[in-house]
């Protein structure tokens, strides 16, 4: 799994931002807020899905660069749940990457964010992995992005590919390789319209020859195969805390559930029952879940018991 690993900071202004801007002075803007709370989560898309994987039980190598001297904790959370850590790249001189996130009580949002290590992701070196069948490409540095395509591409590998936020930051032609190349493509379908305005390939197009599953929040999602288009429901939520990392989730249950020999539908309900838990959590890493509870929850959800192919499942 390439990608980002990041820490977000959030904060949250108990008031809203509109009533300290001057419209007519944003030239000159020069603005504090005081904040009531201050939260530090691990993110990140590449360690977001490995971590549910991971709660699946899958065992995802995570191949992203994080700071040298601030990754410690964090590996250990990401390894107690299963994930391989080993092919970290660890960065000298250099922080984790972090979000730095200020919400109002409009929902409004000012971010600033550090790339860090992430920076430095293009040096992560696939090739020097044994025993590849699949590459996750999440959200990452453009040019990391552009050279894993290709290295998922040498190695023979599946490719997974999910750019997310980074859309607008890859150049058209690597965003092209990366859906043309790829085996599974994932994204929200606003992302897909993004997508498809810069390239001109519509997800019809692309679920012509691949599979391809766009969420759409709380309507569910919708999974292209070359012979098939089947709707999803989103799995029933108990309580929505925190929808940051659904998505990120999602893909996790879909590709754990397509990497067991799931059938397209069976995968996309694993997903949205993962998709369900994360949305339950503070933080996109927040959720927990035994295999117990993940079963109740999917027999509840779909009225039928999880399938036999999946029995390693959580």
């Amino acid at each position: 799994m390439t990608g980002s690993v990041a820490y977000d900071t959030i904060m949250v202004f108990p008031g809203r931002f509109g009533d300290h801007i001057l419209p007519d002075k944003t030239h000159l803007i020069n603005v504090s807020f005081q904040v009531d709370r201050l939260e530090r989560r691990r993110g990140g898309t590449a360690a977001n899905v490995c971590y549910t994987m991971g709660l699946l039980g899958e065992h995802p190598m995570l191949c992203a660069s994080v700071g040298a001297d601030d990754f410690t904790e964090y590996a250990a959370t990401l390894e107690s749940v299963g994930v391989d850590t080993s092919a970290v790249l660890s960065c000298e001189g250099v922080g984790t990457a972090s979000a730095f996130i200020t919400t109002d009580l409009a929902d409004n949002q000012i971010t600033a964010f550090y790339a860090g290590a992430m920076a430095r992701a293009a040096s992560v070196d696939l090739a020097r992995i044994d025993d590849v069948s699949d590459v996750v490409v999440g959200a990452d540095a453009p040019d990391a992005i552009a050279v894993h395509i290709d290295q998922a591409a040498a190695r023979g590998a599946r490719l997974t590919f999910a750019p997310a936020q980074q859309i607008p930051s890859i150049p058209d032609a690597v965003l092209r390789r990366g859906l043309e190349t790829a085996w599974l493509v994932v994204g929200n379908d606003y992302e897909f319209e993004m997508m498809r305005e810069r390239t001109g390939i519509a997800v019809e197009q692309l679920g012509a020859r691949r599979l391809v599953a766009v969420t759409r929040g709380a309507t569910g999602s919708a999974l292209y195969a070359p012979d098939a288009v089947l709707d999803v429901a989103a799995a029933p939520v108990q309580h929505v805390v925190d929808p940051t990392g659904a998505g990120d989730a999602f893909a996790a249950g879909l590709l754990t559930g397509l990497r067991a020999g799931a059938s397209l539908q069976e995968a996309g309900q694993v997903a949205a029952l993962a998709g369900a838990f994360a949305v339950e959590a503070t933080g996109p890493q927040g959720h927990v879940f035994s295999r117990h509870e993940f079963r109740a929850r999917y027999k509840a959800a779909f009225a039928r018991e999880l399938p036999q192919s999946l029995d390693t499942l959580a």
